[in-house]
């Protein structure tokens, strides 16, 4: 049923797309550098490290992933490379160390960390997969602060729409004991002592704000990770459809052509 509620939609917005392009920027890779793309999912940040780490001699981009429809949609989307080898590896963050036994120079975790539930053993298992001087980088926009004051207006409107729809036409409701059990999302100042307390030095911390389009919120409503988030136990499919006519309600009700949602991006060292 996942299979059709992936985030390959949502990978292909240009502003998803660029600021993944930042993350990898300020990650500053050298060509032949070995690479973790943690959470590849279909494959988009991945080719971005093949770009930076291709034509030198050694250089590979491992990308990690849990689920397999999502790899051999990856391997589709980026078999025609071949300026670095690219393998593929199934598994989640919280098997880093099982996973990826020889040391690299740089792991990637493009916005999927706050999915993880014990943060500090990834963390843990990335420092100690990564050589001496090696990156470890993340972007997410699930994070205290992810949503600019002038946005709520929009949230609120988008979530009481959807459960109306959701009621309405399909007579169903979010799980009210799977909705209190949702962790509490992590500042970026906890992200911050989190990689600082595990031996990390951090050299990059900044706030993107990104403006978001109706296509990238409908795309968002589409992705299995999300809909659980926000409608936890209701069925995929009316739980994607309610979101989805919640957020063009709220657009035209508000007159919007994007609205902003603030990413965190952070470049941790090991020295």
């Amino acid at each position: 049923m996942t299979d059709n509620f992936t985030l390959e939609s949502f990978s292909q917005n240009p502003f998803y797309q660029e600021v993944n392009r930042r993350l990898v920027a300020l990650a500053r890779l050298r060509p032949g550098q070995r690479v973790v793309d943690l959470g590849a999912g279909t494959g988009a940040v991945t080719r971005l490290l093949v770009s930076e780490v291709a034509c030198g001699e050694n250089a590979e981009v491992i990308a990690v992933e849990p689920s397999q429809s999502a790899i051999e949609v990856a391997r589709r989307n980026l078999e025609n490379l071949s300026d670095a080898v690219v393998r593929f590896v199934q598994g989640g963050a919280e098997r880093f160390s099982q996973l990826v036994r020889k040391p690299v120079d740089a792991v990637f975790f493009c916005n999927a960390i706050h999915l993880v539930k014990e943060k500090a053993a990834v963390v843990q298992q990335v420092y100690g997969g990564l050589r001496e001087g090696g990156t470890f980088s993340f972007n997410t926009s699930f994070f205290q602060g992810a949503e600019p004051p002038e946005s709520l207006q929009f949230y609120r409107r988008w979530m009481m729409k959807a459960l109306r729809f959701l009621r309405e036409q399909h007579g169903l409701a979010p799980d009210k004991a799977m909705r209190a059990l949702a962790r509490q999302p992590l500042s970026r100042d906890d992200y911050v002592a989190l990689l600082e307390g595990n031996g990390f030095r951090v050299r990059e911390n900044e706030i993107v704000p990104v403006p978001m389009t109706l296509k990238g919120f409908e795309d968002i409503s589409q992705y299995s990770l999300f809909i659980e988030g926000a409608m936890p136990g209701v069925p995929f499919g009316p739980a994607s459809e309610a979101l989805k006519h919640g957020a063009r309600g709220a657009f035209q009700e508000l007159g919007l052509e994007t609205s902003p949602r603030n990413w965190l991006l952070v470049v941790a060292c090991k020295e």
